[in-house]
């Protein structure tokens, strides 16, 4: 049995669209895609509810031809424009001793109940970068451990409610429903990074059309998130102003010669704004300094965001950069000579089962990390948006804290086909057991048998 995705990326140049399915191995093959020209987007805000639908709509339309599906709830992209994001510390007991699911969401609730979060928020993400159980400290994963106290340290997301509610109605209008909302910055993290990366600590810089972010991850989860409201698209701008081209031709120059390291003496012919007959000869070293002059800006400003963030210590795996604007020509050597000592990569989406060509690219990394998202490819706990409770592990009955205990060779421990919601909505498989033989119980006696069997019923 397999489930769909539709995840949608609404950027400010253009909405995303991809349809996928997870399989009873959860793996994700992609089914079909579309693209749409963003509309009612700017600097990734919404500025305008019905635009912003159409073009989603548009992208949507596209993917469900190519998967022929009729997916309707989808997991959306919000931009880090909106959000802040601040840090706070939960501390609970364990009153019976075993940590299980219901106490890891009780100490992470207690950790957002403690932040300071303004009445016009509302929380993206809650997300634990550390534990610590008793007196133990630096705790990968608290569950089943015995203990009396937990704490747990958790990097918390939160996003306007008016722009939450602005998202919401703009994907309302095109015909679907809102399943998920994930940071920007988080899902294209975790389309690009590897497993070692996040351990040792990097920083993600998503570079796009109208707007840029700075993620950082130490310790396998998200701890620092700022926003730039700058973007290729303001190169483009840039080169338009500086030679008089109209914006189009801009952008081709843009892309056919940006080069940001190797410069050249060739001469450009370009067209001048609003004259048919003429045209302006240009050098192109001219072209490669406006296009290196913003590059250099952006980075700066990023650099300056990563030594705010206290955190630049703590990158040990360097800088990943991916977003659109990473597609210039010497991108990585130029990042690099603004970022000395760190090691600098740029990163494309992990490979997915049948993902197109058009979805390769760093670009894309945001619309596909919202389908690793959607899969449980994020961090090992995380409160969402909903206010639920992510996590991968099948926990059992742990009332008494025996559910792992095997009563001698004769009792067989069986699990039932059908599956129960538990009270975060987090689904459990029930326990039965088979009584076959008691290993030194005379079957004759079966009052004795009797009692023994009321006995491992209550303890179950």
């Amino acid at each position: 049995m397999s489930n769909k995705i539709l995840a949608i990326d609404i950027g400010s140049m253009t909405v995303k669209a991809v349809i996928a399915e997870i399989d009873e191995f959860n793996e994700i093959k992609v089914l079909g895609h579309g693209f749409a020209k963003s509309h009612g987007v700017k600097k990734g805000i919404i500025t305008n509810i019905d635009l912003a639908s159409k073009a989603i709509r548009k992208a949507v339309n596209d993917a469900r031809r190519i998967a022929g599906n009729n997916i309707s709830s989808a997991v959306v992209s919000i931009s880090s424009a909106y959000t802040k994001s601040t840090n706070s510390i939960g501390i609970v007991n364990i009153p019976q001793k075993d940590i299980t699911i219901k106490e890891i969401n009780r100490v992470m609730e207690t950790a957002l109940y403690n932040a300071n979060i303004p009445k016009d928020y509302d929380i993206l993400h809650v997300l634990p970068y550390s534990f610590k159980v008793d007196d133990q400290e630096n705790i990968e994963d608290p569950y089943n451990m015995n203990a009396t106290r937990m704490e747990v340290g958790a990097h918390i997301v939160i996003a306007q409610k008016s722009s939450l509610s602005n998202l919401k109605k703009a994907i309302v209008s095109a015909g679907l429903e809102v399943e998920s909302i994930v940071l920007d910055s988080y899902a294209s993290s975790i389309a690009t990074l590897s497993d070692d990366e996040k351990v040792l600590g990097v920083s993600v810089l998503d570079m796009g059309g109208q707007s840029s972010s700075l993620a950082i991850f130490k310790g396998n989860t998200l701890r620092y998130n700022r926003f730039l409201p700058v973007g290729s698209n303001h190169i483009t701008n840039d080169i338009s102003i500086a030679l008089h081209t109209p914006l189009d031709v801009a952008e081709n120059v843009k892309k056919g010669h940006g080069d940001l390291i190797e410069i050249t003496d060739d001469i450009l012919e370009l067209p001048i704004i609003g004259d048919t007959e003429n045209k302006n000869s240009i050098p192109l070293k001219v072209v490669q300094n406006v296009i290196s002059a913003r590059v250099e800006e952006s980075l700066l400003i990023l650099a300056k965001y990563l030594e705010q963030s206290g955190l630049k210590s703590s990158i040990g795996a360097g800088i990943v950069l991916t977003g659109g604007m990473t597609k210039l020509k010497n991108m990585r050597e130029f990042a690099q000579s603004i970022f000395p000592g760190l090691s600098v990569r740029v990163g494309t989406p992990h490979h997915l089962k049948g993902l197109f060509d058009e979805l390769k690219g760093p670009e894309c990394s945001t619309v596909v990390g919202l389908l690793l998202y959607k899969a449980g490819k994020n961090t090992q706990y995380e409160i969402d948006n909903k206010k639920r409770l992510l996590h991968q592990k099948e926990e059992h009955n742990q009332q008494d804290g025996l559910s792992n205990i095997k009563l001698g060779s004769g009792i067989e421990k069986t699990t039932s086909s059908s599956n129960e919601k538990d009270e975060l909505g987090s689904s459990t498989k029930s326990d039965n057991f088979i009584f076959t033989e008691l290993a030194g119980v005379d079957e004759g006696n079966s009052d004795f048998l009797a009692k023994v069997k009321n006995w491992i019923k209550q303890l179950f």
